[in-house]
């Protein structure tokens, strides 16, 4: 098993950026596919971003590509989303999920997920 935990959420104006992180316990992490969702409220979970064991692939939501940048620390157990130019309909809660096979963006591929950091965006 591996245990996720994210942090660096927080409150931001449109166009702004933050820098999500989503540390690891367990397992070994390079063992893992890494993936972002985000969930707004009263809408479904959705797929943001995600990223290969090996952090050389990466994937993205047509809604976030070229604003959101996902990277991984396999040294550190850590990975990241680098958030830019955000927007309001960018708010959401922020998950962080792992696969122990391959990058996936259903979120149903996932076994273990953090318990979210919460991002606003204002206007």
């Amino acid at each position: 098993q591996v245990q996720l935990v994210e942090s660096g959420g927080g409150l931001a104006q449109a166009g702004d950026s933050l820098r999500l992180s989503c540390g690891a316990s367990g397992r070994p992490f390079s063992a893992y596919a890494l993936a972002w969702f985000r969930q707004a409220p009263g809408r479904e979970r959705e797929f943001v971003s995600s990223v290969s064991r090996g952090g050389d692939v990466t994937d993205y939501s047509d809604s976030v590509k070229g604003r959101f940048t996902i990277f991984r620390d396999n040294a550190r157990n850590s990975v990241y989303l680098q958030m830019n130019s955000l927007k309001p309909e960018d708010t959401a809660a922020y998950y962080c999920a792992a696969n122990p096979w391959r990058m996936k963006r259903d979120l149903r591929e996932y076994d273990y997920w953090g318990q979210g950091t919460q991002v606003t965006v204002s206007s």
